[in-house]
């Protein structure tokens, strides 16, 4: 169904509301980010039966269990990315592919992963026109080797680790952003890959939506 006039005026005056009430407000700091959030229209990249919440300070539901994170979490990972104009990145959990637009308008060049095939299709179609965008359909844990290295890696969820093949595509002082989920509670995480490895510090404790793949492997007792 297409959108009316009155349609795309209602979403943008929702998603000025959203930039006003949950980003300004929320530490997301960088104006470049601010900018490009109160402009890409977040409702484009959902299915059409969630439109109407797409600005709310919620999760929004994307089908088989996969969810559109809350935008105040993919606003204040995007910030703490420090993203610079050259930088190539890998964007773990494309869902519909609006995160992956955001990039696209900060840095060079994204190669965004999805592993739901429903919601691959719907982002490679959002995404269309958009030349520095890269689409992959896989598995979000594998990431994408073959266009490594990346200068930032951003998985737009909750996962449980980070695993040692994503932090392997990225180049020596590789940044990461990540939300991280330690049973019920989820909070956002940032590191860089140095010569001696590669950590993760909380920032904030903020709601994010879990990725599936990321389960962290079972230690065995005897």
């Amino acid at each position: 169904m297409e959108m009316t006039a009155t349609d795309s005026s209602r979403f943008e005056a929702m998603r000025h509301a959203m930039v006003a009430s949950q980003l300004r407000t929320n530490a997301v700091s960088d104006p470049r980010i601010v900018t490009v959030m109160a402009r890409v229209p977040r409702e484009a990249f959902l299915p059409a039966e969630v439109r109407e919440i797409a600005y709310r300070d919620t999760a929004v539901p994307l089908g088989r269990a996969r969810f559109q994170n809350v935008p105040i979490a993919t606003g204040r990972l995007l910030t703490e990315a420090y993203l610079l104009p050259s930088d190539r990145v890998l964007l773990v959990g494309a869902a519909g592919g609006y995160t992956a637009a955001v990039l696209a308008e900060l840095v060079a060049h994204v190669v965004a992963v999805e592993s739901d095939p429903v919601l691959a299709a719907q982002a490679r179609e959002a995404l269309a026109g958009r030349a520095n965008v890269t689409l992959v359909e896989g598995p979000l844990e594998a990431g994408h080797a073959a266009d490594a290295p990346y200068d930032v890696l951003v998985i737009d969820g909750a996962v449980e680790h980070v695993p040692d093949a994503l932090v392997a595509q990225l180049a020596a002082g590789g940044r990461v952003v990540t939300g991280i989920a330690d049973r019920a509670v989820t909070r956002l995480a940032s590191g860089r890959k140095s010569g001696g490895g590669f950590g993760l510090l909380d920032f904030a404790d903020i709601d994010c939506v879990p990725l599936p793949g990321f389960s962290r492997p079972k230690t065995f007792t005897f």
